[in-house]
């Protein structure tokens, strides 16, 4: 049997102060099918790290299950790279943001990461839809009208004129990762009203940014979809200000919170 003589370095290592220059961390549910790859695809390179923890979640999609998860945000954005500092956190789930806030998501997650910038689905749309000057709009939601509901109420609380509100009817966000990108864009046709200025697809399960430039083809309008704005409000937060309309419109964009 071969005696092997281990050797320590005559010095320790030099460490970067990071292994990326940039870190963008994900709450994403349980049963999330849909975000982690989006952001892979999206928002992932040489200089953004993408790191994410998931949080407790339990279906039917309801006003009341989606509340449930407040108490666990706190939690859940310290487990991402713990006692280290982020640059941008993203909850990902936009009729939760909805139903929970925008203001008290950000509360909840700052506890935990104090100097990150905190994105939601819902802020995030918003600010796309403004920085494309959509005022009147159509919304398409996998939803059932009960939790479809809260979030028109949210668009027109900011101003926003709802053109036409389209909801698909399911309570499993399972499910919901599971509508076929040719559903979606021929669900998003219909979707559309004539005289809106953008169409927003709600749902972070929904595998909407990956047509999106592919609706806005067929539909002449600009396209935001919850993953698509905020893979775009993280860039920008990181940035990362390179267009990429392969991705849509949006992506070609400056982001006006930044």
């Amino acid at each position: 049997m071969q005696t092997l003589d281990l050797v320590l370095a005559s010095r320790a290592p030099k460490l970067d102060d990071r292994p990326l220059a940039k870190r963008v961390g994900l709450i994403i549910l349980a049963t999330d099918h849909t975000t982690e790859v989006d952001f892979q695809r999206m928002v992932a390179n040489e200089r953004i790290g993408v790191y994410a923890t998931r949080i407790p979640y339990a279906n039917p999609v309801t006003p009341e299950n989606l509340r449930a998860m407040q108490p666990s945000l706190t939690a859940g954005a310290a487990l991402i790279l713990p006692d280290e500092p982020l640059d941008v956190v993203m909850y990902s789930c936009t009729s939760a943001s909805v139903v929970i806030g925008d203001a008290a998501v950000k509360a909840a997650v700052k506890a935990a990461k104090p100097t990150a910038a905190v994105v939601t689905p819902t802020a995030a749309a918003v600010s796309a839809l403004k920085a494309f000057g959509a005022k009147r709009i159509s919304v398409l939601t996998p939803y059932t009208i009960e939790t479809s509901k809260p979030m028109a109420d949210y668009f027109i609380a900011l101003g926003f004129d709802i053109a036409r509100f389209t909801c698909l009817g399911l309570t499993d966000d399972r499910e919901m990762a599971r509508i076929s990108p040719a559903e979606i864009v021929a669900f998003a046709k219909e979707a559309t009203a004539p005289d809106c200025d953008a169409l927003f697809i709600s749902c972070t399960a929904v595998r909407a940014a990956g047509v999106a430039a592919e609706i806005e083809a067929a539909i002449g309008k600009p396209v935001v979809t919850s993953n698509l704005a905020t893979a775009w409000a993280c860039l920008r937060l990181c940035g990362d200000d390179a267009a990429r309309p392969e991705l849509g419109r949006l992506m070609t964009l400056a982001y006006p919170g930044r």
